[in-house]
């Protein structure tokens, strides 16, 4: 059975009520805070905090967003992985999928013993998860099938998923309930996409503002359903028909996507809507909450701040494939700012090189790219990314520039 078919809000309810299902930690809070701090916390980038996020050396001066790195939810996440594995010491333990999106994070989890579940052609593979095991949901949620799959399973779940994540469930939740179709801003394959698809009976993922115009374009003037089909492949949901289910619909979104375009594709088809079926009838064709996650907002709008500034480039630090990284990449780039993002301080030098993913592209080196002369360099890192991370990044480049690459 698809997940569109499940009684989620019932299944919610029963699993919550579980001995096996925890949402919080297991009383461990003192001595996985202590662990916590010495493994991802910074003196160094305190300081910089002190110093109104700036910190001169030499020819390098570092200007840091006023709002970057771990956010409460991906710290919350963390800390109850940690405390389960001290909970739970001789039991095996599995995530469903990474943590969070910061390689070095997950790498840790690993070597405490924790098994992260296989993908095997784009496929999750839980053939090795037992009965008895204890499974970790990660920051950004699971789909109802494999909750379902767990708890057939008798596991005991652990689930770390965002509070924000949760609360746009529970939109798709209230699309559902009044026959609304989702429409959600977000990437099909990301996995906190595929899991709010997983709440819904009726969804259509779009990636941007563009494809949000070509579905409402349709709206008001629908022509060539099947070609409609071939360009959403993937995302929407099993027997969508875009003459039937584009009549209602109703705004959510992956908490990390671009505000600003998120905000904008709400307005689009809310006027949309207005346009085809008049004022009085809007609220029967359009629904619409704030699902914005506020961290996401906070550094997507510390990074417009220090775009602002006179750079001579711009670091973005944090997992290839995390999403809000990529967005903060993107506010540096519609700047003409050059810039350069990393997962981690192994990727500079040796020698004036850096190994860094351009937006949209693979992983590519570039050569002299920490130009002479006094230097500004802008550093921003996504909410997965610890202030450890963002640490070593600064001494790299401080050492570089002291050996005059």
């Amino acid at each position: 059975m698809s997940d569109n078919k499940v009684d989620t809000k019932a299944f919610k309810r029963a699993l919550h009520q579980s001995e096996r299902y925890h949402r919080k930690g297991f009383g461990h809070e003192e001595a996985v805070t202590e662990t916590l701090n010495s493994e991802y916390q910074s003196s160094l980038i305190q300081e910089i905090r002190n110093q109104d996020y700036r910190l001169q050396q030499g020819n390098v001066t570092i200007r840091l967003a006023e709002a970057f790195g771990f956010c409460w939810g991906v710290e919350r996440a963390v800390a109850i992985a940690y405390e389960t594995r001290q909970h739970f010491p001789s039991q095996r333990l599995w995530i469903t999928n990474e943590i969070i999106h910061n390689p070095g994070v997950n790498q840790r989890l690993q070597e405490m013993g924790v098994d992260f579940i296989e993908v095997k052609d784009s496929q999750k593979d839980f053939s090795g998860v037992g009965a008895g095991d204890v499974v970790i949901l990660p920051a950004f949620g699971a789909s109802v099938s494999e909750m379902q799959l767990l708890t057939d399973l008798n596991c005991t779940i652990v689930d770390t998923t965002c509070p924000w994540v949760s609360k746009v469930w529970n939109a798709v939740e209230k699309h559902k309930k009044h026959d609304y179709t989702s429409i959600i801003h977000g990437k099909y394959g990301h996995e906190e996409t595929v899991a709010t698809s997983s709440f819904a009976d009726k969804y259509l993922v779009v990636l941007n503002l563009e494809q949000a115009q070509f579905v409402c374009d349709y709206i008001l003037h629908p022509q060539d359903r099947e070609g409609f089909l071939a360009k959403f492949h993937r995302a929407y949901s099993e027997g969508f028909d875009p003459d039937r289910d584009l009549v209602r619909v109703g705004i959510a979104n992956q908490t990390t996507m671009l505000k600003s375009e998120t905000e904008a594709i709400g307005k689009l088809f809310e006027h949309t809507m207005l346009k085809k079926y008049g004022p009085i009838a809007l609220n029967e064709h359009f629904m619409s909450f704030n699902t914005i996650c506020d961290a996401t907002q906070e550094r997507q709008d510390a990074m417009l701040t220090l775009v602002e500034e006179d750079l001579s480039l711009m670091i973005v630090i944090g997992g290839f494939n995390s999403s809000n990284t990529t967005h903060l990449q993107e506010i540096a780039i519609e700047r003409g700012i050059p810039s350069y993002h990393i997962d981690s301080a192994a990727r500079i030098g040796p020698g004036n090189r850096i190994e860094h993913k351009p937006l949209g592209q693979p992983l590519a080196v570039s050569e002299n790219w920490l130009p002479d002369g006094p230097i500004t360099v802008g550093i921003t890192s996504g909410a997965s990314t610890p202030d450890r991370s963002v640490e070593a990044v600064i001494r790299k480049l401080f050492e570089l520039s002291l050996i005059g690459v």
